[in-house]
């Protein structure tokens, strides 16, 4: 059974850089749509971005668009979210989750189309 794990979360200034990784175990990754995910305290969880079992489709939600960019290497079983220019609105604890095929990878990239259970995710706090 897959099991995905998050790491990479740190404190950063504004304007800052850091890279997550989604690290899988337990099977193949290849065919599985994964997507990024985040709380902020006191918010519902929303999508951050997704990518398709192929690599070949990419959603990002509009608040990161032009800042974050989603990657896979499946050979190392991981999924990566490259964050740039991070904001303090940022702040938050990033998840990382298979989600369910649908029409398109934006429909794919809600929280309640993922499939797994929620992990403890890794925090990502932007201040100065």
């Amino acid at each position: 059974q897959l099991q995905l794990v998050e790491s990479g979360g740190g404190l950063v200034q504004p304007g800052g850089s850091l890279r997550l990784s989604c690290a899988a175990s337990g099977s193949t990754l290849d065919y599985f749509a994964i997507g990024w995910f985040r709380q902020a305290p006191g918010k519902e969880r929303e999508g951050v971005s997704c990518i398709s079992a192929s690599g070949s489709s990419i959603n990002y939600a509009d608040s990161v668009k032009g800042r974050f960019t989603i990657s896979r290497d499946n050979a190392k079983k991981t999924v990566y979210l490259q964050m740039s220019s991070l904001k303090p609105e940022d702040t938050a604890v990033y998840y990382c989750a298979t989600v369910a095929p649908r029409a398109t990878v934006q429909a794919m990239c809600v929280p309640r189309n993922a499939l797994d259970t929620w992990g403890q995710g890794t925090l990502v706090t932007v201040s100065s």
